[in-house]
């Protein structure tokens, strides 16, 4: 698809459909004010477009990767993109704790992708 080798085009896809996610379950966050209801379909609404990525991303990538690949590369593509918006959107704080955790996340990564003999 779009002419591009299959693992491009799925992390491609899940990146963006991560950023639509992430917006769609925090962006509320600097709304308070807003009534929940509102909030709650104004996501449904953003979210509807991280589902049109989505889906396609795990379909044009199931074979090139397995699931359980396919759900580490979202998770850890899910955590970058929310480390990024909450220092940028929510003027959050990255400390060592955070950058600890993701080491250890992209060490689970290494294992699932890793092939053992």
């Amino acid at each position: 698809m779009f002419g591009l080798p299959v693992p491009i085009v799925t992390i491609g896809l899940l990146i963006a459909s991560n950023v639509f996610m992430t917006f769609a379950w925090y962006g509320h966050l600097k709304f308070k004010a807003a009534p929940l209801m509102t909030v709650i379909l104004i996501s449904w609404g953003i979210a509807f477009f991280e589902y049109m990525l989505q889906v396609p991303a795990n379909r044009i990538g199931h074979g090139t990767f397995n699931a359980a690949q396919l759900k580490t590369i979202q998770e850890v593509i899910s955590l970058s993109v929310f480390a990024v918006f909450s220092v940028i959107y929510l003027k959050e704080g990255f400390g060592w704790n955070h950058a600890l955790g993701f080491g250890f996340i992209a060490l689970g990564a290494f294992l699932i992708f890793h092939k053992w003999d």
